[in-house]
């Protein structure tokens, strides 16, 4: 484990998904074999204070590779909302494997946490998952929080307001077909081992999507209900991520090592 005290500066990466998009990331090294891939949640960035902080704490523990999605801070393209964003998570886990880490966790936050779960269930190729503060299913507008998330993507007003006020680009028009919600795929991530954590203060969803996303994975899982916690990446606690990257780390060291090196598509374009 990397001394709490050591400050390591990113590596800055250029990553080309295999729909052409470019996505800005940047990369923590670390000697051992573990490698965290960290997704943002909504109208976030792997650069703001609160995401750096949890790259600094996931880095005492393996290797990390933070990304802007799609639509967000320095990358390329519009943003889907968790659709085609999958695209841009497969970029940073063949980063990943190209640096050498055998292992692989994906850990999302929110929106991130839904791509994670949707990544690890459609394209696998990694050894756990941690999703956090995920919604289960598509279209929740039961908390106020989520009825303004709505306004913001579906109005001209609103797309137009996030770009202003957040930097982030969302694409005009809505799904077609509308992509496997969480809870729809969750079954297929098994064998890698999956933790779901979800706050019991979330104002954005209540923890009846963390259960819902639990009951519909298969063993091995794990569900943390934390009860003083909020949304996402601002109400996270260096002690809740510690303790999550432990477990990451316990879980892929109980499962068998991969019996062959990462193969990469062969239109998998990068930049590194």
């Amino acid at each position: 484990m990397r001394d709490h005290r050591s400050v390591v500066n990113p590596e800055p990466l250029t990553l080309y998904t295999t729909d052409g998009v470019r996505i800005d990331a940047g990369h923590t090294p670390f000697g051992g074999e573990v490698c965290f891939i960290l997704a943002h949640g909504f109208t976030c960035s792997w650069r703001l204070p609160a995401l750096r902080r949890i790259a600094a704490a996931l880095g005492r523990h393996g290797g990390v590779i933070a990304l802007d999605f799609r639509g967000h801070g320095r990358s390329g393209g519009h943003s889907t909302v968790g659709d085609r964003e999958v695209l841009d998570v497969d970029a940073a886990v063949a980063a990943a494997r190209r640096r050498g880490y055998e292992r692989v966790v994906l850990t999302g936050f929110s929106m991130g946490g839904a791509i994670v779960v949707r990544h690890a269930a459609l394209y696998g190729g990694v050894d756990a998952v941690v999703s956090v503060s995920a919604p289960a299913r598509w279209y929740y507008r039961e908390t106020v929080p989520m009825r303004r998330v709505h306004w913001a993507i579906e109005r001209r007003a609103g797309r137009m307001a996030v770009r202003l006020a957040r930097g982030t680009r969302i694409a005009p028009k809505g799904w077609d077909p509308v992509p496997e919600a969480p809870h729809e795929v969750a079954g297929r991530i098994a064998p890698a081992p999956l933790l779901v954590v979800h706050g019991a203060a979330d104002p954005f969803f209540p923890v009846e999507h963390g259960h819902q996303l639990y009951e519909a994975a298969s063993d091995p899982r794990e569900l943390w209900i934390e009860p003083a916690f909020g949304h996402a990446e601002v109400a996270a606690t260096p002690d809740l991520i510690n303790r999550l990257a432990a477990w990451a780390t316990k879980a892929v060291s109980a499962t068998p090592a991969p019996s062959a090196p990462y193969a990469e598509p062969s239109d998998h374009r990068t930049r590194d």
